[in-house]
């Protein structure tokens, strides 16, 4: 089986730490990093990526993760990519499916059953 990459968006250093740590012990992954709408893009355009996992609030400047989400999926190039946001609100999950993204995961939930379920159906 070949291994996975997912970028992983806008994380702080310690939520990046738990992501990673969940990614790693579940799946055979190689995990890019992107902070900020363009090296986001950039680094899609150059890297074969299976998921995206954007923060709810990019650590970097407090910006909506949804904003790259709009982006992605009105790309003719980049809108087939599977997105997740990390989020533990509802509502912010709710949001992002109604924008074309898959049900994500949020920090609490991970190493749970439902959370490793959820990318699974992505990176299996």
């Amino acid at each position: 089986m070949t291994k996975k990459t997912v970028l992983s968006v806008g994380q702080c250093g310690p939520d990046h730490a738990s992501i990673s740590r969940f990614l790693n012990r579940h799946f055979d992954v190689q995990i890019l990093t992107a902070e900020l709408p363009d090296d986001t893009l950039q680094t899609m355009r150059t890297n074969p990526v299976d998921l995206v996992l954007i923060n709810r609030k990019l650590d970097a400047d407090y910006s909506e993760g949804m904003d790259i989400l709009r982006t992605l999926k009105s790309d003719s190039d980049l809108s087939d990519v599977p997105v997740m946001i990390v989020s533990n609100f509802e509502e912010s999950q709710q949001a992002a499916v109604a924008a074309g993204a898959e049900y994500g995961i949020g920090k609490a939930e991970l190493n749970t059953e439902a959370a490793i379920s959820r990318v699974a159906t992505i990176l299996s």
